[in-house]
């Protein structure tokens, strides 16, 4: 097999000259899908919403403004309300 020698021929880089294109194009569409997604729905947020009552609590006993028996008390009763409304077919 001469084609691939390194005397006169195009060698053994050419076999990956496919896969770094490959690698190049992938590359491209996933940052055009990242950068162009952003635009429509704003930045990535992880955890759900971060208006809801359970996350502003959450938050609230991060930075120290309720104790924890105040948080799981205050959980407790969000989370009732929230079965109740699912239930109840106010969701």
């Amino acid at each position: 097999m001469q084609t691939l020698a390194f005397d006169g021929g195009p060698g053994p880089w050419v076999l990956l000259l496919p896969l770094i294109w490959a690698a190049v194009v992938i590359g491209v569409i996933a940052f055009v899908r990242r950068t162009a997604g952003r635009g429509r729905r704003g930045p990535r947020r992880f955890g759900g919403d971060d208006k809801s009552p359970i996350a502003v609590l959450g938050h609230r006993f991060a930075t120290g403004e309720i104790d924890e028996d105040e948080y799981w008390r205050r959980l407790s009763v969000l989370k009732e309300e929230f079965s109740r409304a699912v239930k109840g077919g106010r969701a």
